[in-house]
């Protein structure tokens, strides 16, 4: 039988429900465990494909082409495991289908309500994650805050799981903050009590309490807590600061929560902790050199915009013994200073969409490919390097996208013939995974060992087939392609120490544990120069 873990957040928003949940996914899996995790946004876009990065950060993108909250990504790194559209649910995307079964007749004359209906959809997502993946624990966060009234259906959802498993089967996990006051740096439990008593008003009974607080969280105030909130002592844990995210796992297990979540459970059969999480951690604190990186994007002023790429550089560094330096470089400001370029072991040019900053996007890749600088251009940052190539090599001045210049003389980048006619913005790039042969004798081929990989995509736009001699004659290897619909996949330059791009997002498959082999080479060649 499938255990179920909810997890829900009190008192403010932010506070590292993602980090916790995931945190307890890596716990259990050290402990034996097999884990699916998932994620419940209660906004009503299907999802986040359409938001604006400055407003949501990140869209991950799972193997089977869901577009999802940047919190799976911490999932699949945590647990090392590929997610699927199983794990990212919406009130959009539930009440899209409780509506189109409606105008189907499948509710047969019925009164479509929230509950049972809505709530119903919400469980299904539940139990059919459980079936499909076979894990012995799904692991559920619930987005947003508890007493905001669009997550009010999902609480309903999983207090009636509660009701309709086993008590050993279902546990509730609530993290919360515990504020300082300014001045008297005195902790206050009273928003955490107020927080337990929201959830209880909607019948959920805590189980375990992460505390969230910039001070020590003491003996007396776990006992405090535990009295008003009647949650045991050994069932109340606090999520500390620390300096790499990844040490969150550790800081609980110190604790004792992953024991007092299989004792919960009914679990207590299961071995030790395999401590390969903290070896790894152990690797980050023994750096011994630094790597500084520029990453030259348009989203720049948010971090989560960039997440996963971050999260992959930092990993191939620790990887090679190297501690990130990673400067942030707003693509407009290469437009006016191509200094800002300077002094940089290694360029990266992530993705994007849309016009802004693309002008700095080609400086930069020039800057690289003429310095000996290693570059590595990734989905908008492969389609900038060929641009800069059919400009500054082949003279086409105003080669350029047709997503920046639809009336381009020299479309070097342009729409499928099956996206031109696309109305529908969300949900119709090419996502998810697709197969990419590698071209033998090639970089690509020496950094992945493999002559076939499958890597996750988010794009519309693709390299135009009718420069491809143009290209190739400018010194550009097309060393993967996708054989099925004859695109380009990744490019390399031959007469350059390291310059290589490609149309897919590796970031969101490298893992702490298991780096990316296209970060690994980056890395590698930045620390070369």
């Amino acid at each position: 039988m499938t255990k179920f873990i909810f997890v829900t957040g009190g008192v403010v928003s932010g506070i590292g429900k993602g980090i916790s949940a995931a945190s307890i996914g890596r716990l259990l899996k050290e402990r034996g465990l097999s884990v699916f995790m998932q994620k419940f946004d209660p906004y009503l876009n299907v999802d986040p494909g359409t938001m604006s990065p400055f407003q949501h950060g990140e869209v991950f993108v799972t193997k089977d082409g869901a577009e999802t909250d940047l919190d799976l990504g911490h999932y699949e790194r945590f647990i090392d495991e590929e997610l699927t559209k199983r794990a990212s649910i919406t009130t959009g995307k539930v009440y899209s289908k409780v509506i189109a079964k409606e105008r189907r007749g499948d509710y047969n004359g019925a009164t479509v309500q929230v509950i049972p209906h809505i709530t119903n959809e919400i469980k299904n997502a539940v139990y059919k994650a459980a079936k499909e993946s076979s894990a012995d624990v799904v692991i559920t966060e619930i987005g947003g805050t508890v007493g905001d009234i669009e997550s009010l259906p999902f609480l309903e959802a999983i207090r009636q799981i509660h009701s309709e498993n086993k008590k050993e089967d279902v546990l509730f996990v609530h993290t919360v903050l515990v504020p300082n006051i300014p001045g008297s740096d005195e902790l206050k439990t009273k928003p955490t009590q107020h927080s337990f008593k929201e959830l209880m008003s909607n019948g959920i009974k805590t189980d375990v309490i992460i505390i969230r607080s910039n001070g020590v969280v003491t003996e007396d105030l776990r006992e405090k807590i535990s009295l008003f909130c009647d949650v045991p002592v050994d069932a109340i844990v606090q999520s500390k600061n620390v300096d790499l995210i990844y040490e969150v796992p550790l800081v609980f297990h110190k604790q004792g929560l992953d024991d007092y979540i299989l004792k919960e459970l009914g679990l207590t059969n299961q071995p030790p902790s395999e401590k390969k999480w903290q070896k790894m951690v152990e690797r980050f604190k023994d750096l011994d050199k630094e790597v500084t990186i520029g990453l030259v994007g348009k989203y720049v002023g948010l971090h989560d915009a960039y997440l996963s790429v971050y999260q992959a550089l930092q990993d191939a560094g620790c990887e090679n013994g190297a501690k990130l330096n990673l400067r942030w470089i707003d693509a407009e400001e290469v437009e006016e200073d191509i200094n800002v370029l300077k002094g940089l072991d290694g360029i990266i040019v992530p993705g994007g969409f849309g016009s802004r900053g693309t002008e700095g996007m080609i400086l930069t890749s020039k800057f690289a490919r003429e310095n000996n600088v290693a570059y590595f251009g990734i989905c908008y940052g492969m389609q900038i390097a060929l641009i800069d190539v059919a400009r500054n090599k082949l003279g086409l001045k105003d080669a350029n996208s047709t997503e920046i210049d639809p009336e381009t003389n020299n479309p070097i980048i342009d729409l499928l013939e099956n996206q031109k006619d696309i109305k529908n913005l969300g949900g119709t790039l090419r996502l998810g995974n697709y197969e990419c042969s590698i071209e033998k004798d090639t970089l690509a081929s020496k950094l992945y060992g493999e002559d076939k990989i499958f890597e996750r995509h988010r794009h519309r736009y693709e390299f135009n087939n009718d420069f491809r001699g143009q290209i190739r004659s400018a010194g550009v290897e097309f060393s993967g392609i996708n054989e099925d619909n004859d695109l380009v996949e990744i490019i390399e330059l031959k007469d350059h120490p390291f310059f290589i791009a490609c149309q897919f997002h590796p970031e969101f498959k490298s893992r702490p544990t298991k780096v990316h082999p296209l970060f690994d080479g980056f890395i590698k060649a930045a620390l070369t120069k």
